[in-house]
């Protein structure tokens, strides 16, 4: 694999910020970073890319990606998304995921597998109401279904044989926030299910839209949550439950947004950015221009902005993800997470930095993803070139210019880097 030098360039680390640097760049893994001033010496194609910034490829915690739709991870890595995280998918889809990932010009992979789930629980009415075909109500009927500490064993022991996840998936939707009933499970399930997950070495992340489930999902002792709440405003009983857990939070400001009918203004703005030309589908594009729509008379996405600036005033951990998936209206894998970002900045008062840090080095940290996240010796060259200073302007992260996995530029930005 080549070796190649990124010099004169403002490069954030994920923590800190060269204002002229260099990178170096061999065999797929960064071998030094530093001031331009003291570029090595060596035998190697050099890009030279004044008025430009260099960050670490950017981590969507929280994706889904569609069985009938294979771009997931081809159109993530064109917006600079070097690694996804899948937060629930079929066995069949997981192992076609991980073998594409294994291609060029694809994202790296993460998952959850499949989540745990009970019958008639979240997600199977969502998607039921969406597919009526035999084949989706055939495969539902093969997912576990968890009751007791057995089942838990069972699909715990099944899960890491046939999926390897890097990680647990709890659902925990009463439908509270979104206007209807569901089935969801005890907290005496979801303990067991958190303590067994734990005995394996697994971090456990949930899903849950309203406080109640939230305060009672994270008394079951997740690490960390996939929503935040859109029902109503933030309490301190939930800043004492995030605290107890040392918990973190992927609060999907956007698909917030999507199921209020609030963020359509936004989520159009950004289906329709010139930038994004190119990088993806019509399909996808359309899908972005429309809500969910599932909480308009139950929920407020200020709600959730209000919940994400007392939390991150707490101290809490602020992690970025943005639940695209292809039936999830409002969303489009890869241009959502600049979205994401967006709202950090625009709407809950982060610093850019701060935005970029949750997509970056924040989000390996307590995904305990050790290789990646930051630029810096030994770790994955997974970077992401963009013109301007996103730490000035975030909107500057739709400016890409390059994106390169394993040290490796992705084609839909090679004329970008060569001219």
């Amino acid at each position: 694999m080549a070796s190649f030098i990124i010099r004169d360039i403002r490069i954030f680390t994920g923590e800190q910020t060269i204002e002229s640097g260099f990178i170096h760049i061999e065999n797929g893994k960064i071998k030094a970073v530093g001031l331009a001033s003291e570029t090595p010496s060596i035998s190697a194609k050099v890009i030279s890319k004044p008025g430009h910034t260099l960050l670490p490829g950017l981590i969507d915690c929280h994706i889904h990606a569609d069985k009938a739709n294979p771009v997931a991870l081809t159109q993530s890595l064109r917006f600079g998304v070097t690694t996804v995280c899948d937060m629930h998918n079929e066995l069949h889809n997981v192992q076609r995921l991980k073998k594409q990932t294994l291609e060029p010009d694809t994202a790296d992979y993460k998952t959850a597998g499949q989540s745990a789930t009970i019958e008639n629980g979240w997600p199977i009415p969502v998607i039921t109401a969406h597919d009526k075909s035999p084949e989706t109500a055939a495969e539902i009927a093969t997912w576990p279904k968890l009751t007791d500490q057995k089942s838990v064993k069972e699909y715990l022991e099944w899960n890491e044989k046939e999926m390897q996840p890097d990680y647990i998936k709890l659902m925990h939707e009463s439908g509270k926030g979104l206007g209807f009933e569901l089935q969801y499970p005890t907290v005496e399930l979801q303990k067991t299910i958190v303590d067994e997950a734990r005995k394996r070495g697994y971090l456990t992340v949930a899903h849950a839209t309203c406080l109640p489930d939230t305060l009672t999902v994270l008394e079951a002792g997740v690490n960390g949550l996939t929503h935040t709440i859109v029902d109503q405003a933030p309490t301190q009983e939930l800043v004492k439950a995030y605290k107890k857990n040392n918990a973190w939070l992927n609060p999907t400001l956007a698909a917030m947004g999507s199921l209020t009918t609030e963020g359509q203004e936004i989520q159009e703005r950004f289906a329709h950015d010139v930038r994004a030309e190119g990088l993806i589908g019509e399909k996808e594009k359309g899908n972005m221009c429309r809500c969910m729509a599932m909480a308009a008379a139950t929920g407020k996405v200020q709600h959730s902005y209000e919940s994400v600036k007392m939390l991150k005033s707490a101290g809490i951990d602020i992690v970025c993800g943005s639940d695209s998936a292809g039936p999830a209206l409002g969303t489009a894998w890869g241009l959502s997470l600049h979205h994401e970002l967006y709202l950090f900045v625009h709407k809950v008062g982060m610093t850019p930095e701060e935005a970029l840090r949750s997509a970056t080095s924040v989000t390996a940290k307590r995904f305990q993803f050790s290789d990646r996240g930051r630029l810096a010796d030994g770790l994955k060259a997974d970077l992401l070139l963009v013109e301007g200073n996103p730490l000035d302007d975030i909107d500057a992260t739709l400016n890409i210019r390059g994106v390169w996995r394993d040290g490796v530029l992705c084609s839909a930005h090679k004329s970008k880097i060569e001219s």
